[in-house]
């Protein structure tokens, strides 16, 4: 069947997600007043283990954001103490917030033949949010979002979720993401075509179709390609 929509992840595929954390977080961190040297080595590893947290159930989303922080500071501190702090971080995150660079031209070139949606594991309220202040929300016709359907990357329901979404079989889609196993694994295994997005090089998983930059999806998706077949384009 011809591929007829993508299935796109956000937060590092679209959106320059770890280079607004790192800015956010030296901006919050001067105006605490507090050291910079491995912090955000520390705040990434925080966010890894209350993420996992809340994606098993065992917390909610806003728990986990107070829980980050205090884990992060190593302090015991009130809801309101938490959610305060993260405030602030979160002030300067998103006056850091932009998309990647090779995002537009690529959506651009794609808007006329294929159709678009967003996949993400986080909550709709703050990625709708995010996609109407990078000004590219009306560019997709459904946001899905794990926090709100109860099931997260990479279980196959949430790529069948977005694709019900779009009401179009999984073979027809194919999912673009920046994380092997979530992203491209996991769509994968939901019979959804797949592409990982490797901005850094890391290779490795060579039964993954890969690419380094998005300025290949085009000819990807026009070039009648076998996707699930090994390749490393970019």
């Amino acid at each position: 069947m011809p591929i007829r929509a993508v299935l796109w992840d956000l937060d590092d595929t679209l959106f320059d997600h770890a280079g607004a954390e790192g800015a956010g977080l030296a901006l919050h961190l001067a105006a605490e007043r507090l050291p910079a040297a491995g912090a955000l080595e520390r705040w990434r590893e925080s966010t890894r283990l209350h993420w996992a947290r809340f994606a098993a159930g065992e917390i909610d989303f806003d728990e986990q954001r107070r829980e980050r922080v205090r884990a992060f500071l190593g302090a015991a501190l009130s809801d309101a103490e938490a959610e305060a702090w993260f405030a602030g971080y979160r002030a300067h995150y998103r006056a850091s917030w932009r998309l990647s660079p090779d995002v537009l031209a690529v959506l651009d070139e794609l808007a006329g033949d294929f159709r678009h949606a967003i996949l993400s594991n986080a909550a709709l309220r703050h990625q709708d949010h995010k996609l109407r202040t990078l000004g590219v929300r009306g560019r997709f016709e459904a946001v899905v979002c794990a926090a709100d359907i109860g099931v997260h990357k990479p279980d196959p329901a949430a790529f069948l979720a977005a694709c019900d979404a779009l009401r179009l079989p999984p073979e027809e889609v194919v999912h673009v993401g920046n994380e092997p196993d979530i992203d491209a694994a996991g769509a994968v295994a939901a019979g959804l075509g797949a592409v990982w997005l490797d901005r850094d090089g890391a290779g490795g998983r060579p039964e993954l179709l890969r690419i380094t930059g998005l300025g290949s999806l085009p000819a990807l998706l026009r070039g009648g390609t076998r996707f699930g077949a090994v390749s490393a384009i970019g």
